[in-house]
């Protein structure tokens, strides 16, 4: 495992970054890089994890600007070897640690010698189009899970839907800022149109019980709320998927006196629906291991399957390059062109 940490040097120079303020302490550091460099916050979050993960792997006696790239090879190597990390796992940690050195600390030298490990190929889980069907006419928050196999969106991209986002009149949803920070298309299933309009009135009425109540408010990205002051209490901008209850923004959480702690709908969890998709598979009795993304695979499939065209479905998946879309071609019930086992022939 450790030749697969260790390759040639890189030697193109990184790019001019930020200095973060010196005398802050290293989470505010990382973090202020990460507002310059635009990271998702999902990304923040997981990196910033495997901050606190190296620090603690040393007994948190050391700062990771005093460490050497013998001891990020150790833990690197630690994670394979005694934690029985994926390689994805690992590969998360090596550019978790990339960022650390290159864009905050700028000890680029440290993981210039690092590598990624290499992932082997793996198959997606599948459903077949009876699972599917059993899955979803068992299964709690029917709606939502539909739209995701019924239009091929990751998690994410479904729950951050804002009421602006989706044209029932066209049959189009306009997916905004997903993975890779991109913008794309896909369509609404017909089936799904009458239903998404009776959802949009039920949360119509929520919003506007929540503006009587002086509320009403939805957070939005970056700077747009001070941009415009007024758009966070506008209908357009509400979730698609609004959670039942009140939270405090998470944005405010612990900036403000409690007095004065923001009070917002958000959108639906993740894992609400993750425990909704497992509980459907364990009703339905479906042996395989079933996740929201699986019906993300199966509608992939199910699109090759039925003859669409590869550069098609690739397009309405959001990949950026099509062999990642052909990996679907390996679990097609009729994979490549038709071929047919010469045991059937028998």
């Amino acid at each position: 495992m450790p030749d697969d940490l260790h390759r040639l040097k890189i030697t193109a120079k990184p790019k001019e970054g930020v200095l973060p303020n010196p005398k802050a302490r290293l989470k505010s550091q990382f973090h202020e890089v990460c507002r310059f460099r635009h990271v998702s916050l999902r990304t923040e979050e997981a990196y910033w994890a495997w901050v606190v993960r190296l620090v603690r792997h040393f007994d948190s006696k050391v700062h990771p600007k005093d460490l050497n790239g013998e001891q990020l090879a150790e833990f690197l190597t630690h994670l394979a070897t005694v934690g029985l990390v994926a390689a994805s796992t690992q590969n998360q940690a090596l550019n978790a640690l990339r960022f650390l050195y290159r864009e905050v600390l700028h000890q680029d030298q440290l993981v210039a010698d690092f590598e990624q490990v290499r992932r082997p190929a793996r198959l997606p889980e599948v459903l077949s189009q009876p699972e599917v069907k059993k899955l979803l006419a068992v299964a709690e928050h029917q709606l939502p899970l539909q739209l995701l196999y019924g239009t091929g969106m990751r998690l994410m991209e479904l729950l951050r839907l804002r009421v602006k986002d989706l044209d029932l009149a066209r049959s189009i949803i306009l997916i905004h800022a997903g993975k890779g920070d991109k913008d794309r298309s896909t369509m609404v299933p017909e089936k799904l149109l009458s239903a998404l309009a009776a959802h949009l009135e039920r949360v119509r009425l929520v919003w506007e019980a929540d503006t009587r109540a002086g509320l009403g408010a939805v957070y939005l990205p970056e700077a747009l709320a001070r941009k415009y002051p007024k758009a966070p209490k506008e209908w357009c901008w509400q979730w698609v998927f609004p959670a039942k209850g009140l939270a405090a923004d998470p944005a405010e959480r612990g900036l403000q006196s409690a007095a004065k702690v923001v009070l917002r709908r958000h959108h639906l969890k993740e894992d609400t629906l993750q425990r909704a998709v497992k509980a459907a598979a364990a009703r339905a009795g479906i042996l395989k291991n079933v996740s929201p993304h699986t019906l993300r695979h199966s509608f992939a499939t199910h699109l090759l399957e039925n003859g669409y065209d590869i550069r098609t479905v690739q397009m309405l998946l959001g990949h950026k390059d099509v062999s990642t879309t052909q990996i679907y071609t390996h679990v097609m019930q009729k994979p490549g062109l038709g071929v047919k086992s010469p045991l059937d022939a028998l």
